[in-house]
């Protein structure tokens, strides 16, 4: 065969097949489609090989359109176990939030625009009232994550001048975001202050000078430092920071409005705990323990919030209106005291262990299949390391358990488990009680599939 004996572009739009998929997709998109497996078909005959026939060049590339149209962000069902799975995005939304993005997405609202006075608002009143009647703070801003919120931070009050930070807390979480770096890149000085393990009050006390702007303050979230260790409290930072008129900013990173201790885990630093700490400014994520959407909210004195909300930086790491639909409706969970009951993140960590093992009991009825078996859940989220709760799991035996996960993650929707010592695992504090019949269904197809 030579290259001669390839069909034309137009023969292949002009078939049946290909009438079908430009009604389908677009004559642009089935154009695309045709040229590129003709490209592979003359690189085949070229290199010797045999190309197509028509039916499998219009195939194949009808296989393509399909793979193009499949959208690469799309819902999975978590039964990992982590509830705040950053990979997975994090925290799943309420009903009311979800239900208050759609309101506002649906055509327009009043994001910058004031009904009262029939002119201009500003779309920092949505959250900011609510935030404030929370947690008793002065002042409130969001943007768009809390890197950008420690960013902003760092930029508006200390660009060219000194910030102070213990060895200790200059910490790397997921996707490689350094705290050194996101000073540097603010323009900010960093000083080190004290030892990898211990640091004293003194060391701050020592390295402040005319340059320094800041003392920042930055949580483990995601590692422990145990054994001989020493860092000075926040209360002693900010009276530190008062007798020399410096700001203390804390990042607490995950950010818990309700106290963890209370459902059997370790004490996460709360928010309420920094600003009566008296923290010129705190900063934290939105989509972590929160549960809200993806957000960088900072809290504290009006004077240093208001520094912020001013500078230019501000405008580019503003919420869109979808966010702060979510944020406020979020927020509004915890004024009515009804987050553990609302928001799914509070939710899971809530769920008593007999509760998951009934689940866990009930697929395996379903299925026919598995061991009902007991097991841990984390928080996850760059929160609470080394802290879990007790769990109960579903634990399928199988010859090939890769491929059964394979074959679970292609799935529509994609459900993702865990392989731990040649099992899978399916953990039901994460599976939302709305995802547990497409759960089962697509367990026993795969199941059925699937041969060692």
């Amino acid at each position: 065969m030579s290259l001669r004996d390839l069909p034309s572009i137009d023969r292949l739009l002009h078939s049946s097949q290909g009438a079908d998929m430009i009604r389908h997709f677009g004559r642009t998109l089935t154009l695309d489609a045709l040229r590129t497996q003709l490209d592979d078909a003359r690189a085949a005959i070229r290199s010797g090989g045999t190309p197509p026939d028509d039916a499998a060049l219009l195939r194949k590339a009808q296989a393509a359109l399909e793979d193009w149209r499949t959208p690469t962000l799309q819902p999975v069902i978590n039964a990992t176990g982590v509830v705040i799975h950053t990979n997975l995005g994090r925290a799943p939304l309420s009903h009311a939030a979800r239900e208050a993005m759609e309101a506002v997405a649906a055509g327009y609202s009043t994001l910058e625009y004031d009904l009262a006075s029939g002119t201009r608002g500003k779309r920092e009143v949505h959250a900011e009232h609510l935030l404030r009647q929370l947690t008793g703070a002065e002042a409130a801003l969001v943007v768009n994550n809390n890197a950008s919120a420690v960013m902003l931070s760092l930029t508006a009050l200390a660009k060219g001048r000194e910030v102070l930070i213990s060895r200790s807390q200059l910490i790397e979480i997921g996707g490689g975001f350094r705290i050194p770096d996101v000073m540097a890149q603010s323009g900010a000085r960093v000083v080190e202050i004290g030892t990898t393990n211990r640091t004293h009050l003194h060391d701050y006390e020592e390295a402040v000078g005319d340059h320094t702007a800041l003392i920042l303050r930055a949580h483990h979230s995601n590692f422990k430092i145990v054994g001989f260790t020493k860092e000075p409290s926040l209360v002693e930072l900010v009276e530190l920071g008062r007798r020399h008129r410096l700001p203390v900013l804390d990042d607490l990173g995950s950010g818990a409005l309700l106290d963890t201790a209370d459902f059997g885990l370790g004490h996460e630093p709360m928010v309420q705990e920094s600003l009566q700490a008296d923290a010129a400014i705190v900063a934290f994520s939105g989509d972590k323990l929160l549960g809200g959407p993806q957000a960088g909210l900072l809290l504290g004195k009006a004077e240093w919030i208001d520094r912020l909300r001013k500078h230019p930086m501000a405008r580019a790491v503003r919420p869109d209106k979808l966010c702060l639909a979510a944020l406020s409706a979020t927020l509004m969970h915890y004024l009515k005291e009804e987050a553990v009951t609302e928001i799914p993140v509070w939710q899971m960590i809530a769920t008593p262990a007999d509760q998951l093992q009934a689940r866990a009991a009930n697929w395996q009825d379903h299925l026919g299949t598995g061991e009902v078996a007991e097991g841990l859940s984390t928080v996850g989220g760059g929160s609470l390391p080394e802290e879990s709760l007790p769990t109960w799991l579903l634990r399928i035996e199988h010859p090939s358990p890769d491929e059964l996960a394979a074959r679970l993650r292609a799935a529509s929707p994609p459900l993702i488990g865990r392989i731990q010592e040649g099992a899978l695992l399916l953990d039901p504090r994460t599976v939302l009680p709305d995802q547990e019949a497409d759960l089962l269904s697509i367990l026993r197809e795969s199941l059925a599939q699937v041969v060692a």
